[in-house]
């Protein structure tokens, strides 16, 4: 029966990105967890330039030799990958039902910009890139939003400060 819930989500992710309305219906229907308290806003503590930045991504991308997210609970999956940056494209795997890969599939900077970044480093935009990144499957509801908020999110958070990462660009599925 799992084989067919995901085949169905997958069809309809596929759907919704060929007819833009019925996407449209899906987001209007989506009723937001409320946050509570303000937004947390930090002052970057450095420039651009000398900032060392990391990719936190809900695409639910991973490594092919780690262990894909798992698509049959219903709630989601509040587990997280840690991705090599010098190794990403060139052994990527997407586990997500919830939209449509064949984009993403033909150009991975579309969900996690990693080209683009180097470019920026490059450039001198941009200080450095950690070589560690971070991705987790976006659809994450009801009983595993605290093992996300109070557990996944707090873990790569300790795992980006003891890395020294300055910037985080959270890139959404």
């Amino acid at each position: 029966m799992n084989i067919l819930k995901r085949l169905k989500n997958q069809i309809l992710a596929r759907l919704a990105t060929r007819f833009p309305s019925l996407g449209q219906r899906f987001a209007d229907a989506y009723q937001a967890q409320q946050s509570q308290g303000a937004i947390p806003w930090v002052k970057p503590p450095k420039p651009l330039n000398q900032a060392k930045l990391a990719l936190v991504t809900t695409a639910g991308i991973h490594h092919q030799d780690q262990q894909p997210f798992d698509m049959s609970d219903s709630d989601g999956d509040p587990s997280y990958r840690e991705l090599n940056g010098k190794r990403l494209f060139s052994d990527f795997q997407i586990t997500h039902d919830y939209y449509d890969h064949s984009d993403a599939r033909k150009d991975p900077n579309i969900i996690f910009p990693l080209d683009r970044l180097r470019e920026l480093v490059n450039e001198g935009v941009l200080g450095s890139l950690a070589q560690s990144h971070y991705a987790l499957m976006g659809h994450i509801d009801g009983r595993h939003i605290p093992t996300l908020v109070e557990k996944t999110a707090r873990e790569i958070a300790r795992k980006l400060k003891a890395d020294q990462v300055d910037l985080v660009l959270l890139t959404p599925a």
